[in-house]
């Protein structure tokens, strides 16, 4: 089976090459969708000895994120400036200023998690960070009871 894409075009027996060059970006750069006022999209995954936060952020380094944590709540964001100069031999000549940031913030359980082995990493643009329960807080194995 083949997706079809369909478009309301007011002229349909003109090519869709037109709406494709109209509607897109044209100066796309690696922080386009944040620039547009979204934000990344977040995986959480609760598991025994913890959680499992996934976020996707492709085109960014790892220096461009921030995560902090404050009073049971993680905030994850991130930050980014670019200049682009173009100029060719004097006549023509293009300057672009582009500033990109984003946050989002996640409230963990109270008395749960152990701050101090949280870790991160960034790789093939999935940030990924790895939020470990307490010891006392993860699920203990049931146990056989003899009666006396």
């Amino acid at each position: 089976m083949t997706l079809i894409k369909r478009t309301s075009n007011l002229f349909p027996e003109f090519p869709t090459f037109f709406d494709d060059f109209f509607n897109r970006d044209l100066f796309d750069t690696r922080l386009n969708s944040f620039a547009r006022g979204t934000v990344p999209a977040v995986n959480v995954k609760e598991e025994d000895k913890g959680f499992h936060i996934e976020m996707a952020a492709p085109g960014l380094k790892k220096e461009d994120f921030k995560i902090e944590l404050e009073n049971d709540v993680l905030k994850i964001s991130a930050e980014f400036n670019e200049e682009n100069n173009t100029e060719e031999q004097g006549q023509y000549s293009r300057r672009e200023f582009r500033y990109a940031s984003f946050s989002r913030s996640f409230r963990l359980p109270e008395n749960t998690v152990d701050s101090e082995k949280i870790n991160a990493s960034y790789q093939d643009g999935i940030l990924m960070i790895e939020v470990p329960k307490r010891e006392e807080a993860q699920p203990k194995p049931a146990r056989l009871i003899s009666i006396g």
